[in-house]
């Protein structure tokens, strides 16, 4: 009898811990279900916003890099500021705005440099002219060969914004936060109207200079502004500053707010960037952090009036802008020599427009001497830099800037 219950006991035992086994495995199936479920739906999340961008196949074949070139650890991406009005943002649109980023693939510190829209660079049919020539002429595809060439670049992505979308994203963050001068105040009450009703929005004015949380418009306008001291240089630098303030609100929106970003900008948005791109990018995103920014070339002449290109940027020794431009992006890679490409380009514009280099450039500086700031922008009071920008068609004529009756703010 007692046997009997032993056994009893032990199939009793055995049981239970089958049924417990069972259980455990059944949680674990769920759990794994759940993960894969919510995978899925997210994955199917992310291809249906996807699916806003105007996406931009460029052949991978067709874009140029110069012999030598190797920039791993690093990805370089090309972000142009587009003119266009009505969302046309490839060739015949006018990139203003030209910034090479750098990400470290490692650290994930991420470097911008603004391309001055007036450098005088050698374009892919062999002719010089500003840089933001390449983007009206050839759209995207042009312009990144043209990057690629002059400054010895391995860009195979890009994104392309209008100033509208820039509007809506910084009025769907709530504002940002900035300093303006009375200058800058002033400048901007002059053309916010303008900015405003581009971007079908309402103008506020500021009073004067001081710290304010700029609106879409106010930001936009703030950003464009160029007809004061330090002209596009520093312009560029305000640009900067923009995006900076955005990158340090979206790491701390909240998912509705982001995802409103998304249904509202995306379409405004031009990118080459694939699905399996995105979806890396966007998945890192809270380990990114936001590096120094420059703008280029960092020695330079302006007011040089050059040939069927009209009031140009020239550096002073291309190859040398170069090689600090990569110091400057690619911090952690062992620094080189210029490609012979860069170098022959550099010496073809100290040719045709009589720019070179002075020898105290490159002179050794003294101990106690400071390095200047790679954040700020330098340009000299003194400069002399015109509004007078043309721009070539697909013909090769050459045509003003802007045809719009907002001609004078597209200057801007």
């Amino acid at each position: 009898m007692a046997r009997k219950r032993e056994l009893a006991a032990i199939r009793a035992a055995k049981a239970r811990k089958k049924r417990r086994r069972r259980k455990r495995l059944r949680a674990v199936i769920l759990f794994l279900e759940t993960v894969i479920l919510l995978m899925l739906m997210g994955t199917a999340y992310v291809m249906a916003k996807y699916d806003k961008f105007q996406r931009v196949n460029i052949d991978k074949d067709a874009i140029e890099v110069n012999e030598g070139i190797e920039l791993e650890g690093y990805t370089t991406i090309a972000l142009f500021g587009g003119d266009s009005r009505e969302g046309q943002l490839e060739e015949g649109t006018h990139a203003d705005t030209i910034i090479i980023v750098s990400i470290d693939n490692e650290s994930k510190e991420i470097r911008m440099a603004s391309i001055y829209r007036d450098t005088l660079l050698r374009q892919m049919n062999d002719t010089y002219r500003k840089a933001n020539n390449a983007y009206f002429v050839g759209g995207p595809e042009e312009a990144i060969n043209m990057l690629n060439k002059n400054l010895d670049l391995d860009i195979e992505d890009y994104a392309t914004v209008d100033f509208k979308a820039m509007s809506d994203v910084v009025d769907l963050m709530g504002g940002i936060e900035i300093t303006v001068t009375d200058a800058e105040a002033k400048m901007m009450n002059k053309y916010i109207g303008e900015t405003a009703k581009a971007a079908h929005k309402k103008a506020n004015e500021l009073e004067c200079g001081g710290t304010y949380k700029l609106d879409g418009p106010q930001a936009v306008t703030y950003s464009r502004l160029r007809k004061l001291e330090g002209g596009d240089y520093k312009r560029t630098e305000r640009q900067r500053t923009v995006i900076k303030k955005l990158f340090e609100k979206i790491t701390t929106t909240d998912i509705s707010t982001i995802n409103e970003i998304i249904d509202t900008v995306f379409p405004q948005v031009s990118t080459s960037f694939s699905l399996k791109k995105i979806l890396a990018l966007a998945s890192a995103l809270m380990d990114y952090s936001l590096g120094d920014s420059t703008g280029f070339p960092f020695e330079k002449a302006d007011g040089i009036d050059y040939p069927e290109a009209g009031d140009v940027v020239v550096a002073q020794g291309l190859a040398e802008n170069v090689k600090e431009l990569h110091e400057f992006l690619y911090p952690h890679k062992v620094n080189e020599e210029v490609s012979d490409t860069v170098q022959m380009i550099s010496e073809e514009i100290a040719l045709e427009t009589g720019v070179v280099r002075p020898p105290e450039l490159d002179e050794e500086p003294e101990e106690d001497e400071e390095d200047g700031n790679a954040d700020t922008d330098s340009y000299e009071d003194g400069d002399s830099y015109e509004d007078t920008d043309v721009s070539e068609d697909s013909g090769g004529n050459v045509r003003p800037y802007a045809d719009t009756a907002d001609a004078e703010f597209m200057e801007e």
